[in-house]
């Protein structure tokens, strides 16, 4: 389990459109998974877990991209979301989010910056 400061991966381990790092932060009390990827240069962080149902959105371990590598796809609903901001574009979930992770990238590594925060509404 990571914490906030800790090394999520080596820069070079996420390529552009390629296979997710997968990793487990703490929310809400319990230890979740989560994921990263790098999509249009930039590193990308969610909990992995569909905004429509609460499963993982990888269809094999780190394969979170469509056959394009443009969207982030739920294998269970065929939902697809946009890299870069999590929303739901397509699916049962559309306009829902993915809930981000703050990590950073720094000196040829992806650190984790912060946990998600738990919203009630």
């Amino acid at each position: 389990m990571l914490r906030p400061g800790d090394k999520v991966c080596a820069s070079n381990s996420l390529q552009e459109g390629g296979r997710g790092v997968r990793f487990l932060v703490e929310y809400g009390g319990r230890f979740v998974p989560a994921f990263a990827v790098r999509h249009t240069g930039r590193v990308a962080a969610y909990l992995n877990r569909c905004a429509h149902k609460l499963v993982e959105l990888d269809w094999q371990e780190g394969e979170f991209f469509d056959i394009e590598h443009h969207y982030l796809v739920c294998a269970t609903h065929g939902a697809l979301y946009d890299p870069a901001s999590g929303v739901c574009v397509s699916g049962p979930c559309r306009g829902a989010a993915l809930t981000a992770v703050s990590v950073r990238e720094a000196d040829g590594v992806v650190w984790l910056a912060g946990i998600p925060a738990i919203v009630v509404k």
